[in-house]
């Protein structure tokens, strides 16, 4: 089996659903063939059994304990042989089939997720992109494992069929016909089975993303008191996947049980007629024994073929739910004839608002609107292509849109405010880059005061962190976050309100470190913070039109005594005047709170810490 996950996925085409699963198909079509040829032998041999058996039949009745029903059984211990070895392999290929369909596909959606930003999240709910990976994903690569077995079937029928009509004409026909009837009425069942099959996909997304969205929103739900009506919601929608189930159940043990009753009914006929033939001496007693033994194993084809089609049907469907993910235009798409990259040490220029980032300086952004200096700051990230065409930002004087996007992500670096922590191990999450020394890692947490982290969570670097990092403080995840961003050492990095959350003390020790490891190296800073901008090699100020009017050191701007310095002085002097994050630092959210409350009541210290935020 070749590696997985594969390091490319393919450029897969979008046009169609059956177009997609083509493409996939030739993509692994050694395995597919190894799993062909493995199907075919083992059903061939199969086919030969009833055969097989008929001969040894007649030489015993006819010879007796004889050579050739020695030689005759020899052959049945053969056939048998090539069953088992050949059905190994079929199935070791089958799964191979299925893992790689699988996971190509999950790939192809994980990373359409990862690259499209916030423009997937705009066409489709989250519920829908989680089902494609947990659900569509799984049943297209069902289909791929039962391709071998299929033709394996389709090829005995075929041998079979030619041999019966050889022996005897009207039983040859008898199955010849009665197979290819059996599967139309199979089939009639199959489209009312598929609508039910797509109704119950459609009603299992709405329930994921109904249970993604109120978990998300747990906190403000309790807040608001709305957990029961969503509670209620997710009990209903549950209900009706639970009903759309049974729907498709119903219609699937009915097909189930025809697989078994007609090719049954089929085989009495044939078993009827053969013994009416056998007694008027047109077939012998063995050649009886073989045209049952067809006829019963003619079944089998039949079920694989209905398997076959309803796989087909649900990977069809399935893959309609991948191509809507698929289709999604990604925020910042890949340039197919990408600008060439301006040498290390080029200017950043954002320039709807004036902003122009010199090389090695360390600078502030300051402005009146914190939403307004976080919008410019987001900017220089390159985010949303289609968004941020009226407002250009260049790297060395080539737009960032024109820029390779893989290069430019190495390059320039944006830490938002809202720390988002990942689950798994404390030092794999902080190297985001996969090349960090623990050295590096300890440094970079040093960097950022987090050494408290190194002690909150058991085995320090080696421990676990839970999802999104509910086991720290609100301060505890901004300054590891804050590490994180270091730990990338971009040519240049965009910081916004990366000291927003901790005390005024840590807020100072930040500040002067941060200053001193990125100095000499292009850093964007985004605070009105005045312990972080007075270590600052510059500040800018930017006013309510979003442009910077005025820039200098901390001090400087504070001793201006034209309207920049007091508009300077208006926006520091206000972030002095707010009261400090010292106890949220300190303390996990309320909703991770849960369990240290007493007697029903909320902790008086969290709703208080809540009502200051």
């Amino acid at each position: 089996m070749r590696p997985l996950p594969q390091p490319d996925v393919g450029t897969p085409p979008l046009a169609s659903p059956a177009r997609l699963l083509a493409w996939q198909g030739w993509r692994q079509r050694d395995v597919l063939a190894k799993s062909l040829v493995a199907g075919v032998v083992a059903m061939l041999a199969s086919a030969a059994a009833p055969l097989l058996i008929g001969r040894a039949i007649d030489e015993g009745l006819s010879q007796g304990f004889s050579g050739p029903l020695f030689a005759w059984c020899g052959a049945m211990l053969l056939a048998a042989g090539v069953i088992v070895v050949a059905g190994i392999y079929n199935h070791i290929w089958d799964v191979e089939n299925w893992v790689r369909a699988s996971l190509s596909f999950s790939q192809l959606v994980g990373y359409k997720a990862s690259r499209s930003g916030h423009a997937i999240t705009r066409k489709l709910p989250t519920g829908e992109v989680v089902a494609a990976v947990a659900n569509d994903a799984l049943r297209v690569g069902d289909m791929y494992s039962m391709v071998g077995r299929f033709a394996g079937g389709a090829m005995a029928y075929a041998v079979v069929v030619a041999i019966m009509l050889s022996a005897h004409l009207q039983l040859g026909l008898v199955l010849a016909l009665g197979v290819p009837v059996v599967a139309a009425v199979l089939g009639l069942l199959v489209k009312p089975l598929q609508s039910r099959q797509t109704t119950q996909r459609e009603a299992t997304g709405r329930l994921t993303s109904l249970g993604s969205d109120t978990v998300s929103g747990l906190r403000i739900l309790r807040g608001i008191g709305g957990e029961d009506v969503f509670a209620g919601r997710y009990a209903r929608q549950s209900q009706e996947v639970r009903r759309q189930g049974v729907r498709v159940a119903v219609l699937q043990s009915v097909l189930d049980g025809l697989q078994v009753l007609l090719p049954g009914l089929l085989a009495v006929a044939v078993l009827w007629l053969g013994a009416r033939a056998a007694v008027r001496g047109e077939i012998t007693g063995g050649q009886l024994v073989t045209f049952y033994g067809y006829a019963a194993f003619l079944a089998w084809p039949v079920q694989m073929a209905t398997q076959m089609l309803q796989m087909v049907i649900r990977a069809v469907i399935s893959s309609r739910k991948i191509l809507d993910v698929l289709r999604v235009t990604e925020a910042t798409p890949v340039a197919t004839d990408p600008a060439e990259a301006p040498s290390a040490g080029a200017e950043l220029v954002d320039e709807t608002s004036g902003l122009r980032l010199r090389p090695g300086r360390v600078v502030g952004l300051v402005g009146a609107d914190p939403d307004a200096s976080a919008a410019v700051a987001t900017r220089l990230g390159r985010f949303d292509d289609e968004a941020e065409a009226a407002t250009p930002v260049r790297l060395g004087g080539v737009l960032l849109a024109d820029l390779d996007k893989e290069a430019l992500r190495r390059r320039v670096v944006v830490s938002e405010a809202t720390p988002h922590l990942f689950s798994g191990v404390l030092g794999t999450e902080l190297d985001a880059r996969g090349r960090a020394t623990e050295a590096d890692l300890l440094a970079a947490m040093f960097t950022a005061d987090a050494h408290d982290v190194l002690d909150s969570v058991p085995g320090g670097l080696a421990g676990e962190l839970p999802e999104k990092g509910r086991s720290l403080s609100g301060g505890q995840r901004q300054r590891v976050a804050l590490a994180r961003a270091l730990l990338t050492d971009p040519e240049i990095l965009v910081l916004v309100e990366p000291t927003s959350a901790v005390d005024a003390h840590t807020e100072a020790r930040i500040a002067e470190r941060v200053a001193q490891v990125r100095r000499g190296r292009t850093t964007l800073v985004v605070t009105a913070s005045p312990l972080v901008l007075d270590r600052l090699d510059e500040v800018l100020l930017l006013d309510d039109d979003g442009r910077v009017t005025a820039s200098g050191t901390h001090d400087e701007l504070l001793r201006r005594p034209d309207p920049d310095g007091a508009a300077y002085r208006a926006v520091v002097g206000r972030s002095m005047a707010d009261p400090g994050p010292d106890e949220q630092d300190e303390r996990p959210e309320e909703g991770d709170r849960h369990d240290e409350q007493t007697d029903g009541q909320p902790d008086r210290s969290s709703m208080e810490g809540a009502a200051r935020r």
